[in-house]
């Protein structure tokens, strides 16, 4: 937690951090989020973005705990006064699981064909990453 704060107090670049609701990425942002709960409001000087990729294709129930889990983060953010802000990304329709599929005629992703990773997961995070880049020349993945 104090590398983390060491490294968010080092600069003004905002970060970028990817959220999935498994482990590794749970524990990745608690530990930011400790780190900006332990500095004084004064140093919590520049802005950390969550994203999370929506496929649009997954289980509902999996797909309502995520949203679920990003509205209460977002509320617990403003509350704690934190510089937090919970993104929810979806692909483009043109890259969407069932236009490519069905319109397209795309075989059903498979181990050595998972044209659905690329279009669905990455294409909507390098978009977000990018727009983040634009705005404030770069940023910290």
């Amino acid at each position: 937690v104090r590398q983390a704060q060491e490294l968010y107090a080092a600069d003004n670049v905002p970060w970028v951090v990817g959220y999935s609701g498994g482990k590794d990425s749970t524990a990745v942002l608690q530990i930011v989020w400790m780190a900006l709960q332990g500095l004084p409001k004064k140093q919590r000087h520049k802005p950390v973005h969550v994203i999370s990729t929506d496929t649009l294709v997954e289980n509902p129930v999996v797909a309502s705990w995520v949203t679920h889990s990003l509205e209460v983060m977002e509320a617990a953010a403003v509350k704690s006064e934190l510089p937090l802000t919970p993104h929810r990304l979806t692909p483009a329709v043109a890259d969407t699981f069932w236009v490519n599929l069905i319109g397209r005629g795309y075989p059903a992703p498979r181990p050595k064909f998972r044209w659905c990773t690329e279009r669905l997961k990455i294409k909507p995070s390098n978009t977000f990453i990018r727009d983040m880049v634009t705005t404030h020349g770069e940023a910290i993945l």
